[in-house]
């Protein structure tokens, strides 16, 4: 394939998508309804989807040649930060718990839902527990950290009986707000881009298959995970894959060169090296199409694919993806860098 696929590639398709599964909340072990828009979508582009029993999706976009051995897959993960109710206060306030990791200070101050057990939901706001500089003299020196955070229900509650009569308790799920801005300029800032543009990136690929007619050389698969926050997401892959690309967040800062215009292709993270040949193949067709990438180093991070490797998978494994600046926090990509990322998994696939 000579000629650069980001023409081909549906751009308002893909940030609509975008908008509707960062809207959805879905942190770690609550992504029933993220699920059910993914499982719709799929069936509007007309592929099979399967679902695991622990919850995962997988597409399988059949292959031009049948005799070719192994199959590629592409993993991305739905899930996002988020916390649960670890107990309710005499006040009536909520002490949480975090899953996955993030600062706590990345969130006070954060609207988020209580999502209970018989399907109810509550707005809420992150507080340290000293949320006043009027009040409390050392409100600013406080540490953020799980002990000294609650969350704050809008509603009528001065007491943990009265919290309890709401239906809340503990265990129950807490969603961040995304807060999700996409401007007329490409920028789009919000919570969760790790790792729903990568989704989004994925769902515009088998947009483009659908509307081209095209199919791939090999059996592709893609794997949509639903724990990866939590670090076992994708440790399960189906057999036949021998190839395996992780489409997660590009890490920006300190030493590394990405931007939030580029892919990111990861050669380490702190797992270890990615697959050379894989890797190597990715930077040659992001030359060979005109990609703006670039290649780094994360220090402090794995992905879905780093996690089927530990789970004992014997694939070659590699890692790319939109870069996003401040990972975890208040992040921000363009839509370039997600076309892009999916114009670049296009090439590899068509390719083999």
């Amino acid at each position: 394939m000579s000629a650069p696929l980001q023409p081909g590639l549906n751009r308002e398709y893909i940030i609509s998508l975008l908008n509707s599964i960062l809207t959805t909340p879905s942190p770690s072990g609550f992504c029933m309804e993220i699920m059910k828009l993914i499982r719709e979508e799929t069936a509007k582009l007309g592929f099979a989807l399967e679902m695991t029993p622990k919850g995962n999706a997988v597409i399988t976009i059949p292959g031009a040649d049948s005799n070719s051995s192994g199959v590629i897959a592409l993993t991305a993960h739905v899930d996002t930060l988020g916390a649960m109710v670890r107990s309710i206060k005499p006040n009536g306030m909520l002490r949480f718990t975090p899953i996955g990791g993030y600062a706590m200070h990345t969130v006070e101050g954060e609207y988020c839902l209580i999502h209970t057990r018989d399907g109810r939901a509550y707005v809420g706001t992150v507080l340290s527990t000293k949320p006043s500089v009027h009040v409390f003299s050392d409100m600013r020196d406080l540490k953020r950290e799980e002990a000294n955070m609650e969350i704050r229900i809008d509603e009528a509650v001065k007491t943990k009986e009265e919290t309890e009569k709401l239906g809340i308790s503990a265990g129950d799920f807490i969603s961040w707000e995304p807060r999700t801005r996409i401007l007329s300029n490409g920028w789009i800032k919000s919570r969760h881009l790790d790792d729903k543009a990568s989704v989004a990136a994925l769902f515009g690929l088998l947009d483009w298959l659908k509307r081209e007619g095209n199919t791939p050389a090999k059996t592709v698969k893609i794997i949509l995970s639903t724990y990866e926050e939590v670090g076992h997401g994708s440790s399960y892959i189906p057999p036949d894959v021998t190839e395996l690309i992780a489409v997660d967040m590009g890490a920006i800062g300190d030493d590394l060169t990405t931007t939030e215009q580029d892919v990111s292709i990861c050669a380490k993270d702190s797992s270890g090296p990615y697959d050379y040949n894989m890797t190597s193949k990715l930077i040659e067709l992001a030359k060979r199409e005109n990609i703006p990438y670039a290649v780094d180093i994360y220090p402090h991070y794995g992905s879905d694919a780093s996690a089927a490797l530990h789970g004992g998978s014997n694939i070659r494994a590699a890692l790319i993806g939109p870069g996003v600046h401040a990972s975890h926090g208040m992040e921000r990509t363009h839509a370039d860098a997600i076309v892009n990322t999916a114009a670049l998994l296009l090439a590899y696939i068509m390719d083999n």
